[in-house]
């Protein structure tokens, strides 16, 4: 039993109290809601950056795989008028594997127009980042002995009769690296600034990689890369010293030529090694 007033003032905070605890509840439901959508939005949010990072990492460009497949025959397309009666006509091929009294190397590149011909003509081929390694039978590492952005070269008669050369069609791009065209007869013979020396009694392997890639010639004009047929081969020389005069492979030989690839619109390693695979997995190079 209780007195009138006190009735009322005991409603009264019953009515209080339940309205406070359903307001709690409406808030707590609406916060629970507001942190599940919040949670479902940080997800997608940070799944979705993850993503876009993981598709802009860049793909290494040169692998042991890639090294192995460069020095196994048949090249990918057939060198524009080389004679088949070269030993390097038709796939890769080591060459001599002991340096003799040779003191200096190069790295080296050949770009041609392929046997069927190449109908694009807004095309140029962008080369870049030749290096040079050997395998030192000393401390079984490898060592690098040359590395430069841009190349150096000529346009020589594709047969190399004669050792005829002149100037090639060279642009240079704005990354310090150049872009060539090769054709009507002549190819893009290149290699990096100088020579470096070497000691021949410490040489185990040798190994040269560059990068090229298809570009447009002139961007005011039909991009035709989809038309273009380029192949491009690395190689290497051993010389007799850092300034000896070419005098018909008396002063020099080479060591290998890795296999024409067709030059494509994204950047690829072309490769020469003078290791057989089981030697290049056990003593893999730079990449």
């Amino acid at each position: 039993m209780c007195y009138k007033n006190d009735c009322k003032l005991t409603a009264f905070r019953h009515y209080i109290l339940i309205n406070t605890v359903l307001i709690l509840g409406y808030n707590l439901r609406k916060i629970k809601f507001l942190l599940i959508i919040v949670c479902i939005f940080t997800a997608i949010i940070t799944s979705s950056f993850s993503y876009r990072v993981d598709s802009q990492t860049p793909k290494p460009i040169n692998s042991i795989e890639t090294i192995i497949y460069d020095m196994q025959p048949p090249h990918e397309g057939i060198p524009h008028g080389v004679p088949l009666s070269y030993n390097w006509a038709t796939g890769p091929r080591v060459g001599s594997d002991d340096p003799g009294t040779f003191t200096a190397m190069t790295a080296w590149g050949q770009l041609y127009e392929t046997s069927e011909g190449n109908s694009a003509t807004n095309t140029r081929v962008q080369i870049k980042n030749i290096k040079a390694y050997y395998l030192s039978k000393t401390d079984k590492k490898w060592h690098i002995l040359q590395s430069s952005v841009r190349v150096e070269g000529a346009a020589y008669r594709e047969d190399y009769v004669g050792d005829i050369n002149r100037p090639a069609n060279v642009r240079y791009e704005s990354d310090g690296s150049i872009s060539v065209k090769a054709g009507n007869g002549y190819n893009f013979h290149f290699w990096p600034p100088g020579r470096a020396s070497i000691n021949p009694i410490d040489v185990m392997g040798m190994f040269t990689t560059v990068q090229a890639r298809l570009v447009v010639d002139n961007f005011n004009k039909p991009d035709d890369r989809s038309k273009a047929r380029y192949v491009l081969s690395e190689g290497g020389d051993y010389w007799f010293n850092l300034t000896a005069k070419w005098d018909n492979w008396t002063t020099n030989q080479d060591f290998g030529i890795g296999k024409f690839k067709y030059v494509t619109t994204k950047w690829q390693a072309f490769n020469l090694i003078t290791l057989p695979e089981d030697q290049i997995r056990l003593n893999p190079p730079p990449m």
